[in-house]
């Protein structure tokens, strides 16, 4: 059984499930998004008592809290306990384009634990001041960008676009030109330094 769990499957499944799930929240009348549980955490924590954007009932959103805690336990168990021993399936062209920029693609556990390359991901390159300045960056602009879109990429792209809404869109387009930029000029800007 933990061999079937832990072996690749199709993306149908994982399509299904999220479109079962969209069906659950509609009916229920809820929204599904990430950022969502960040503004009950801070709620929670007594923000609202200083800025009005944090006043609100975050008990009514207390699944959120569920669903991020397991995410995150859902991740480390994916990761350590049921970890495809199989490498991730990355187009023969994007292994030649990360070569080009001096990153190797991880063909086996070994090299690479979770198949993301060393490059990017070890720690002392998190560590250094270039990635911390990264992290920081990156996190502040992700917290920025999420809060002006009116929320985070699973928001907009699953639940904003299940309930046909214009402004989820717009910001799904704008997701999709970020992530080209970032891929095809910011990356290998980054990558020559």
């Amino acid at each position: 059984m933990l061999e079937l769990i832990s072996s690749p499957w199709h993306w149908a499944v994982s399509g299904l499930a999220i479109a079962v799930v969209m069906m659950l929240l509609l009916y229920h009348g809820e929204r599904f998004g990430v950022s969502s549980s960040f503004k009950a955490i801070c709620s929670m924590a007594g923000a609202g008592s200083r800025i009005d954007y944090f006043r609100y009932d975050w008990k009514s959103h207390a699944w959120l809290l569920v669903f991020v805690v397991g995410s995150v336990l859902g991740g480390y168990l994916a990761s350590s306990v049921l970890a495809s021993p199989e490498p991730v399936q990355i187009a023969t062209s994007t292994q030649h384009d990360l070569a080009a920029l001096g990153i190797d693609t991880p063909q086996s556990y070994a090299e690479g634990a979770g198949f993301v390359p060393a490059e990017i991901f070890s720690m002392t390159n998190l560590t250094s001041p270039a990635g911390v300045l990264l992290l920081i960056l990156g996190g502040f602009l992700i917290g920025f960008g999420t809060r002006w879109a009116g929320g985070c990429t699973s928001g907009h792209a699953i639940s904003g676009l299940s309930n046909l809404q214009l402004p989820s869109l717009v910001a799904v387009i704008g997701f999709f030109v970020g992530g080209l930029v970032m891929t095809h000029l910011l990356f290998p800007f980054i990558f020559s330094l």
